[in-house]
């Protein structure tokens, strides 16, 4: 199990009000003066932000763009090898820009009449009930900085790129963002902190870490893998095992690697029919049945 509080610098506001970005010490950008003013920058208006405010705009600066633009780049020919059918029809549909950072009011507009998905602002991390239970109104919380420049294909933190090229892509599939949406409805139905970390676990080895066979080949649906340069390249040579739910939310994982173990669905009908319908079913009474199933085999 994974605590997702380690995937993000923490933000917090000073007593006048000003935003703070703490970035670990192994951090790419820990020693960059300007990157740390850049990243409080960004994170004031999302941290200030609240629904029905209008969306902030980041005016994106040159070294900025030439990050997304390298990043795009890199990555579209791993996506066309790699990266399942429901990927790449949604990238296509989304038609995001290659050579600048979208806005995320943009994104959203593009991903409006395609799933009904739409963007907020997250400064940093989003708490797990506010973060998967808003996927069931159709809102996608989304950060809005990106990588030190030093490491342009790689990041330690999810940042724009991961947002947008791995998950929106995703999103603008209408099958693959009913799949997301079912499991916003599941954290929903959570009464309890375990029920709701479940949920989390058997999303991480879906939504973000994912993988299915296609066509008799095993290609990459998860957003972790597809936004990631490096790790795209290295998930055929992970334990694939087949879905299995129990194990997904029981095993221990290091989030700080390529991760070892994936589970692979045997084609869409997998993920839609039984990821979402396990989302579509959940609730906290689920983890005791599915312990007690796996106890009997």
């Amino acid at each position: 199990m994974f605590e997702e509080g380690q995937l993000y610098a923490p933000v917090t506001a000073d007593e006048d009000g000003k935003a703070r970005v703490h970035l670990a010490d192994d951090h790419p950008g820990a020693k960059d003066d300007e990157y740390r003013r850049r990243r409080d920058e960004i994170a004031a208006p999302a941290l200030a932000w609240r629904p029905g405010d209008p969306v902030p705009r980041v005016e994106y600066t040159d070294t900025e763009n030439r990050i997304w633009e390298t990043v795009c780049r890199e990555l579209a020919p791993k996506h066309e090898r790699l990266a399942i059918r429901g990927y790449l029809e949604g990238k296509e549909a989304l038609a995001l820009p290659t050579d600048h950072v979208p806005q995320l009011d943009e994104v959203s507009a593009g991903l409006g009449p395609l799933s009904g998905f739409r963007l907020h602002p997250a400064a940093g991390l989003v708490p797990l009930d506010v973060f998967y239970g808003s996927l069931a109104d159709g809102v996608f919380h989304s950060t809005q900085y990106l990588r030190h420049a030093s490491q342009p294909l790689y990041t330690p933190e999810p940042d724009i790129l991961h947002e947008v090229v791995g998950h929106c892509n995703l999103l603008a599939n209408p099958a693959i963002a009913e799949v997301k949406r079912r499991a916003g409805e599941a954290a929903r139905r959570c009464e309890t902190p375990e029920g709701l970390q479940y949920v989390a676990d058997v999303f991480w080895f879906t939504i973000e870490f994912g993988v299915m066979y296609e066509g008799g080949e095993l290609r990459a649906y998860g957003a972790g893998l597809l936004s990631s340069y490096g790790e795209i390249e290295e998930f055929r040579g992970a334990d694939i095992r087949p879905v299995d739910f129990h194990q997904m939310a029981t095993l221990a994982y290091d989030i700080s690697h390529y991760q070892p173990v994936l589970f692979a669905c045997d084609g869409m009908g997998e993920l839609t029919d039984r990821v979402g319908g396990f989302f579509a079913e959940f609730d906290d009474e689920t983890p005791a049945r599915l312990a007690r199933e796996a106890a009997r085999v």
